[in-house]
């Protein structure tokens, strides 16, 4: 992991915010006499003092203002969206299962069920063997030094127990819950410097790497859990972290084209493959293997980090390749960062400015930590900060994460579409039309004051308010 970048911008808000979102009082306004003319409200403070709480409804009514206007055209369509969520990492699980039964069991339905209660998870991303998040380095194939094994006859799945356990759970809760996967370090005997950090993966040991995934793939069905996409590497152009490996361009490209894709396609393995997964800073990297003629038809799109470079890189690779799908993977919050400065930018370029590039999946990096940012392993991130943190048997915080996800994937279901809306100077937006019919509009004011606006759709006006550095979610 990187560290994120500076958040210098962020203007310190001493101004005394009015009240959340209110109706406004405009006397000459009547309301449209329509069954759906409501506007449901769900609003997050960044000063803390409103966390994805319910507001009063709004109205669409029959008279005009001089307020900016939100047009939501949902005749212009875009991308659909598979969901929003988190790494679900080793120490996710590890910490998690520190709960107590009772507030376990209430914090999973919290985060992936239905109910009005909670926050429907959709997506979850996992490491293929240890990420930095997990107590200690480890792969499915380990072996004594100098040894190897080209026929993983080794290979095994049993130090995911407990995650495989957890992922079990979460299925029962929601079963159609979709999952990408990645690896931050092959086993080290495939490297070329035989060490968990860095390297590069030995070309002899492409092919046995590729039947490595079709193992993990298969292993994870046997279980019941189905991989709908893995990438070849996480941050591959980051080797210092623990686990990492060195892979360029031009590698990963020899490495589908030649191994994983064909290896995949001969054991029926229907997982998506879906390249770079690292920072918006190198859009490059992904266009140069999607350029790849041969590579190209073995591959579903690619993935982004945002430590580095702009959220447009994503619209940048969509230009080039339209009928590739993207992928928003990741993003910390970090213990240095506060709730305030990381919900706005958060919520400005991951959830809004992920999805207005195309991208069909928002995650924030990882679920769950302790109140130390443990675990971790040797070398790995010691201040990235869990959307939970558990204290004790009895007692976990919800984290600024939480609700940067929460504003959409607890109103915005997979299989939702993106549809048009504007712009402003000072608000953010994105909206969808979920598979139920309705429209969801997330909207981020980045200005430190109030912001009066009208949501505009079918000719139909909302007057609405929202408070300074303060994150909407309205639904009607």
């Amino acid at each position: 992991m990187k560290f994120q970048k500076s958040y210098s911008f962020f203007l310190k808000s001493t101004a005394l915010l009015f009240s959340g979102v209110v109706l406004l009082s405009l006397t000459s306004c009547k309301s449209v006499s329509t069954a759906d003319n409501k506007v449901q409200i769900w609003l997050t403070r960044g000063d803390e003092s409103v966390k994805l709480q319910q507001q009063t409804p709004i109205s669409f009514v029959d008279t005009s203002n001089n307020f900016q206007n939100i047009e939501i055209d949902d005749s212009q369509k875009f991308q659909y969206v598979d969901g929003f969520g988190y790494t679900l990492t080793g120490g996710s699980v590890e910490v998690i299962n520190r709960l107590s039964v009772s507030k376990r069991k209430a914090l999973l339905n919290e985060l992936f069920g239905k109910d009005k209660n909670s926050i429907s998870i959709s997506y979850l991303r996992l490491s293929i063997g240890a990420s930095d998040l997990d107590g200690e380095v480890f792969s499915y194939d380990d072996l004594p030094q100098g040894q190897t094994d080209p026929t993983l006859s080794k290979f095994s799945l049993a130090r995911d127990k407990d995650l495989i356990a957890m992922l079990k759970e979460i299925l029962v809760i929601n079963p159609k819950i979709k999952i990408i996967a990645a690896p931050w370090s092959p086993p080290v005997w495939m490297k070329d410097n035989g060490k968990s950090i860095g390297g590069s993966l030995k070309p002899e040991f492409y092919d046995i790497y590729a039947k490595y995934f079709v193992k993990y793939i298969q292993g994870m069905q046997k279980e019941g859990i189905t991989i709908d996409a893995v990438t070849p590497q996480n941050e591959p152009l980051h080797p210092g972290n623990n686990p990492s490996l060195l892979m360029v361009s031009d590698q990963q490209k020899d490495f589908i084209k030649q191994s994983l894709g064909p290896i995949f396609k001969s054991n029926k393995i229907k997982t998506k493959i879906v390249v770079y997964d690292h920072n918006c800073n190198k859009p490059e990297y992904a266009i140069n293997i999607l350029n790849d003629a041969e590579a190209n038809q073995y591959i579903d799109g690619s993935a982004f980090h945002l430590y580095e470079g702009d959220i447009s890189a994503l619209s940048t690779v969509y230009k080039a390749h339209p009928n590739k799908n993207l992928y928003f993977t990741e993003q910390w919050t970090g213990a240095k960062g506060t709730f305030n400065e990381d919900l706005n930018w958060h919520t400005k370029n991951v959830v809004i400015g992920s999805m207005r590039n195309w991208s069909k999946i928002a995650l924030e990096w990882n679920l769950a930590n302790d109140s130390e940012f443990k675990p971790h392993t040797p070398g790995g991130c010691t201040e990235c900060k869990g959307a939970i943190t558990v204290s004790d048997k009895e007692n976990f915080t919800r984290n600024v994460g939480y609700y940067i996800i929460a504003h959409a994937s607890k109103f915005v279901p997979a299989n939702s579409q993106r549809i048009s809306s504007n712009q402003t100077d000072n608000l953010s937006t994105v909206a969808f039309k979920t598979p139920e019919g309705k429209t969801v509009l997330i909207v981020q004011n980045y200005n430190k004051t109030d912001e009066n606006f009208n949501i505009r759709y079918k000719n139909k006006t909302a007057p609405a308010n929202i408070t300074g550095s303060s994150v909407a979610t309205y639904i009607f």
